[in-house]
């Protein structure tokens, strides 16, 4: 990215205004200094500890108008539940030859689905899987005797959000080429979901700042005074 172009796009943001979001929305797809259509991320930074237990934050959400992109979704379960994840549109299925392609560093997918009966084998690759956020968990929904179900909705833009060590979440919402509604609405659906996932062990100010950017661009400050309703 050009420095010239990038202080161009800085201009656009009032310097220390906090943006309510709609207006924020409308700002961060002007803020783009990629030639291709990139994303817009958002970075939640919260009030939690992550290394204390009751301090997780982690969960699922749906999209309503989804990423824009192809996720590529790969599940590992044998028998009958092969036919039902191809059914459902998974890209890859198998068992112990998609196993051996992760040990030898394949990880070129967005989401990884088991069968529990499958978990004992796939968690010897938990070093190459856990690195990229790819590690199948109950919680995540990625671990699930429904492999058809959960194909079709991690495909439809079903995202996971984990809190990271420095007790950020950060995830795409979708395309700068999406309408600014769109964007504010999947905004508000994973905020939402944040906030209703806040753990028992959170004290004080839950959700200290949050930011809207695009792949090459500066980032925008967005008002966080959103209810969970």
């Amino acid at each position: 990215m050009s420095g010239k172009k990038y202080k161009e796009k800085v201009k656009l943001i009032e310097k220390g205004k906090i943006y309510q979001i709609p207006k924020a929305m409308e700002l961060v797809k002007q803020l783009s200094t990629s030639k291709f259509d990139g994303t817009v991320e958002m970075t939640l930074n919260l009030g939690v500890d992550p290394k204390q237990s009751d301090q997780q934050v982690r969960g699922t959400v749906g999209l309503p108008h989804g990423l824009g992109k192809k996720i590529t979704v790969v599940v590992i379960t044998k028998g009958e539940k092969v036919k039902d994840a191809e059914t459902a549109g998974a890209d890859f299925v198998g068992d112990d030859d998609i196993i051996k392609k992760i040990e030898g560093g394949w990880v070129d997918f967005d989401v990884l689905i088991v069968t529990p009966d499958m978990m004992a084998k796939v968690g010897k690759l938990g070093k190459i899987l856990g690195r990229r956020g790819l590690m199948p968990s109950p919680k995540a929904g990625t671990v699930t005797p429904d492999v058809g179900k959960a194909v079709k909705e991690f495909k439809a833009g079903k995202l996971e959000f984990k809190v990271d060590k420095q007790g950020g979440i950060h995830l795409p919402i979708g395309k700068i080429s999406f309408e600014a509604k769109k964007l504010e609405d999947n905004y508000l659906t994973i905020f939402k979901a944040i906030v209703r996932a806040k753990p028992s062990g959170a004290k004080g100010v839950y959700i200290k700042s949050a930011y809207l950017a695009p792949t090459m661009g500066p980032a925008v400050r967005v008002e966080t005074a959103v209810s969970a309703e």
